[in-house]
């Protein structure tokens, strides 16, 4: 996030696309709902009717996928109006021109035809928001999980440049993470082009000071991404080792990644539980949970926190930086001569410029945001203020294009995927509360009442849903939350493996997969007569 959570007391205008924020980050949300009460305007573009659309000034009921037409179109608007920013973009941007005479093509009622979004709610939107004192963009996987991903992130930081509404109290472009320390991962160098502190692998000074700490040679290269991974097991990759991710059902197309999990000669799986993942390894190492490990976290706003555990750990579970050294160092491996979390935490701060002011001591209270560039330094809370740190934002062409795949004769209807309020994620801990049960011991697919009707569905019934990949067996909840031809389902629940029908395509960048599109077929299950 460009701007820190207690920023959410202060926007003019919230823009909110493609997040379904009070039950994916409901803790966080309860600063927008705190704002909105005392008079901030809420624009939320979704295809869904969520949550957050019953609390908005203004819903934007756009196409699954079409996110980048309705982002032209408002910047249009914004351009059409005299919205922009001229001094904010004569001082801090480059290709301003070029941008402002690419969206000239791109009016509010070409974007209808294609979101569904009426014309006039289109102007109003880019109007609100262009016309705010601070108005500040929010989104989460709604926005990345397409092939353009991407596209959509860039077409937002456009309509934040325009406006100059960037780097002041308030405003910003705010993505929130999916899980508690996917930050923190990226800040380590989980990132396939990207060496801890996001320095580009492919630098040949950045490859030659991690040659000469890893103690050995490095190229300067970028790694491949996991859909690559994936793709090559059982050819080029024999053997992997997995680490708290529930691979087999987070993954798109799940046929195709139990398939390459089940080709390597060897998988090795760290965990805190027994995830279906986790029965394919050949090895299972039990990890420590969070209240029972030593170490850090940097959560969504970049604040670097201390994890401190609080209970001792069940049996032989042990904290994944010490399974990870033990096997680099039965392996040979030089460099992992760690005695602590501490020691792990301090060398990355000694080797990453957004953590060289920080180390274990220094985060005992988790007062900093990252980049923390020098010992005196006081962190920082919102990016970008005064000046962005690698020269001039840059304003960026795009072009709406379809999804990988579209709705047919033989898959006519829009399957779209997420999360809910009492599932997180693969349920791999939910799923194990007895409580949580209570709440959603079950998925269902959400079909509007009135294509329940027209597909001969029942509320509450049993139907079959297709893709091009393979075909699930779902309960049907009629409920107006999804509009008609467009469905709904999480990926949470083995017994309904959502990610067998998913897996279209890939955004060609980052390798993201287009989670949030998926064309499908929708047939009834007629329940078998009863026999006495």
């Amino acid at each position: 996030m460009s701007n820190p959570l207690v920023d959410m007391d202060k926007p003019d205008v919230f823009f909110c696309i493609g997040t379904n924020m009070t039950e994916c980050h409901p803790v966080a949300a309860t600063r927008l709902k705190k704002a909105i009460r005392g008079g901030a305007r809420l624009i939320v573009a979704d295809p869904r009717r969520i949550p957050l659309a019953e609390m908005a000034d203004l819903y934007l009921p756009l196409r699954v996928g079409s996110d980048v037409a309705l982002l032209l179109a408002m910047a249009h608007v914004i351009a059409r109006e005299g919205l922009v920013d001229r001094d904010f973009v004569n001082r801090r941007t480059v290709k301003s021109e070029d941008l402002l005479e690419h969206v000239k093509e791109y009016p509010p009622e070409w974007a209808e035809r294609i979101t569904g979004v009426p014309a006039k709610d289109i102007e109003l939107a880019a109007i609100w928001y262009g016309k705010a004192d601070r108005g500040a963009i929010y989104y989460t996987l709604g926005i990345t999980e397409h092939i353009c991903g991407v596209d959509n992130v860039q077409s937002l930081c456009n309509l934040a440049l325009m406006t100059g509404n960037v780097g002041r109290e308030g405003t910003g472009i705010n993505p929130m993470r999916g899980q508690n320390n996917i930050q923190g991962a990226g800040d380590s160098g989980a990132i396939p082009d990207k060496f801890p502190g996001f320095q580009p692998c492919d630098d040949p000074e950045n490859a030659e000071r991690f040659s000469r700490l890893y103690g050995r040679r490095l190229e300067a290269e970028t790694g491949i991404t996991k859909v690559a991974a994936l793709n090559q097991c059982g050819d080029r990759i024999r053997a992997m080792l997995i680490d708290g991710e529930n691979t087999v059902m987070s993954d798109p197309d799940r046929a195709h990644c139990t398939h390459a999990l089940e080709s390597l000669d060897h998988l090795v799986v760290i965990d805190i539980f027994l995830t279906e993942t986790a029965e394919l390894a050949d090895v299972v190492l039990p990890a420590t949970a969070w209240g029972e490990t030593d170490g850090t976290c940097t959560n969504t706003e970049r604040r670097v926190q201390r994890l401190r555990a609080a209970v001792p750990p069940p049996g032989e579970a042990r904290p994944d930086w010490w399974i990870i050294s033990e096997i680099a160092k039965r392996m040979g491996t030089p460099g992992f001569e760690y005695g602590s979390a501490e020691d792990v935490f301090n060398e990355l701060c000694s080797v990453s410029p957004i953590y060289a002011g920080l180390d274990w001591d220094r985060i005992e209270h988790g007062a900093y945001h990252w980049p923390v560039p020098e010992f005196e330094h006081p962190g920082t809370p919102m990016l970008h203020e005064g000046e962005f740190a690698n020269g001039r934002g840059i304003f960026t062409k795009h072009r709406y294009r379809n999804p990988a795949e579209t709705v047919s004769d033989d898959f006519p209807v829009w399957l779209t995927t997420g999360r809910r309020l009492h599932a997180y994620h693969t349920r791999t801990q939910t799923g194990r509360a007895a409580g949580m049960d209570y709440f959603l011991s079950e998925e269902t697919l959400e079909v509007h009442p009135s294509d329940v009707a027209a597909w001969g569905l029942t509320d509450g019934g049993l139907c079959r849903m297709s893709s091009a990949r393979g075909s699930i067996r779902i309960k049907v909840k009629a409920t107006r939350q999804s509009p008609r031809g467009t469905v709904f389902a999480s990926f949470g629940f083995n017994d309904v493996p959502v990610n067998v029908l998913t897996g279209s395509g890939y955004d060609p960048i980052t390798e993201t997969a287009e989670l949030k599109v998926c064309p499908v077929r929708i047939e009834a299950i007629v329940p078998e007569p009863h026999t006495p």
